[in-house]
């Protein structure tokens, strides 16, 4: 009899020959449980990393991407690719890079591949390719010279449409039809070539490109300007060439329901947005600052901080201006979550002057770098019922002690300064008459006010 002894993960399993069967079937158990143990384990670390995955997503989903690419897609277009084929231009212009260029290649290929056709049906319908006739062994004028197939075909209707002429095969007066088609594939080969220079041109031209150096901050900051909450973000241009009549503009995207009970899940809102927060022109030579001021009438008015982290919106701001080098039209987008706004801070200051050079350098590692400020984490609309309030009660302070005694200083300030009672004696002497009636002065105390008389018995004042 012999014994079995195994181990296997810490377990050490003894038995008989006969036991063997079932020692290996313990075995392969334990190693199904172990795999199946490993399997389960990553399948739940996958399943977490895509729900994370998923609710980042979800949670940072927007309309514009912070490169400025839209991120709606059109589906359901009744005849789609029809609109687009007749709009062709645009179609090419618009699609990418290797599109463009396969569709190049394959008009210039396709054109001289169908001509090349027609030239060997010319030739071949006028009996130019028989042997007798190749041979030269009877007199023979052919339409074309020098054509032995279908590739001398082929060379000759390149060598027209691009008009190279290299002197080797020419079209003769014997086939009328010859010379109409030379002239059409001259004539096609134009066309062929202005449409997709045009293309290319345009792509390359695109002011779209443009946009790759305007640059929008990551992040927009809400902070006190002037004594004003306002909403802030920055814009500045990589170039030289400059954007000429830059003006900016900020919309509000938010769910709405109406009076009526409508559900707008997209509606916008104009913000009025600035370099002073009024006027959407500014002077774009350097990065500049573009301010939202958070008044009455703004969408941002009853928002605080608390807010600011459970509100569901997407601020989407556009830049538009001339290229300066090429006098074409360029709009950069960009858009800001609540997520991506930052209360209570500031933007650092960019711009320095150098001495060395005299001249005003940008330093862009800065260019969104904020610094924190103070600044209250109420709403707009609260703070300033706290104003109103504290206006207020100022204000009350102020009536209560002009009005406490009205008549008496308003009797003494006449007696006072009335020209009647000042003269000038003999002897040049500034005399000031006192009023036979007593002149109440008012001595605020710790506990009471004690009005003071003036005496009777004198009534001049000799000085």
């Amino acid at each position: 009899m012999v014994n079995c002894v195994l181990s296997f993960g810490g377990k050490v399993i003894m038995g008989s020959m006969s036991g063997v069967k079932r020692c290996l079937s313990q075995m392969s158990m334990m190693a199904f449980k172990a795999s199946s143990s490993g399997e389960e384990a990553w399948l739940h670390a996958w399943s977490r990393y895509r729900q994370s995955r998923f609710n980042a997503r979800r949670i940072r989903k927007r309309i514009i991407f912070k490169h400025g690419d839209c991120n709606v897609v059109q589906g359901n277009v009744a005849k789609r690719r029809r609109k687009y084929l007749q709009d062709i231009f645009t179609t090419l212009v618009d699609a990418q890079w290797r599109w463009t260029l396969l569709v190049f290649a394959l008009n210039f290929i396709l054109s001289w591949l169908i001509f090349a056709l027609v030239w060997w049906l010319i030739v071949f319908t006028h009996g130019d390719l028989n042997e007798e006739h190749l041979n030269g062994t009877e007199p023979w004028t052919p339409c074309i010279q020098n054509i032995q197939g279908f590739t001398s075909c082929f060379l000759f209707s390149v060598e027209t449409q691009h008009t190279i002429g290299y002197g080797g095969r020419t079209t003769t007066e014997e086939c009328p039809e010859a010379i109409f088609v030379m002239c059409l594939q001259s004539i096609t080969g134009v066309m062929i070539q202005a449409f997709m220079v045009g293309i290319v041109f345009a792509k390359l031209s695109r002011p779209k490109k443009r946009t790759q150096t305007l640059l929008f901050s990551r992040v927009a900051v809400v902070s006190h300007r002037d004594g004003v909450p306002c909403l802030m973000f920055r814009v500045g241009d990589m170039r030289k060439s400059h954007i000429i009549e830059a003006h900016v503009r900020a919309q509000l995207i938010k769910h709405k329901i109406t009076k009526e009970g409508e559900s707008i899940p997209f509606y916008q809102t104009e913000l009025k947005v600035g370099c002073d927060g009024e006027q959407d022109k500014i002077l774009f030579i350097w990065p500049t600052t573009i301010v939202h001021k958070i008044v009455k009438g703004s969408p941002l008015y009853n928002m605080s901080a608390t807010d600011l982290l459970r509100e569901r919106f997407e601020i989407i701001v556009v830049l538009e201006g001339v290229i300066e080098s090429t006098g074409m039209t360029t709009q950069a987008r960009s858009s800001y979550l609540p997520s991506e706004i930052l209360w209570g801070h500031r933007f650092q200051s960019l711009v320095t002057f150098k001495k060395e050079t005299g001249e005003y350098e940008v330093d862009y590692a800065i260019f969104h770098k904020t610094m924190e400020v103070d600044t209250p984490l109420c709403s707009s609309s609260q703070l300033d019922e706290h104003r109103a309030m504290f206006n207020n009660e100022v204000l009350g302070l102020d009536h209560m002690k002009v009005g406490q005694f009205p008549s008496l200083r308003t009797h003494s300030s006449d007696t006072l300064c009335s020209m009647d009672s000042i003269s000038i004696d003999h002897d040049e002497h500034i005399i000031m008459k006192i009023p036979t009636c007593p002149i109440p002065v008012t001595v605020t105390g710790p506990e009471e006010s004690i009005p003071l008389k003036s005496d009777p018995d004198k009534n001049h004042l000799q000085t």
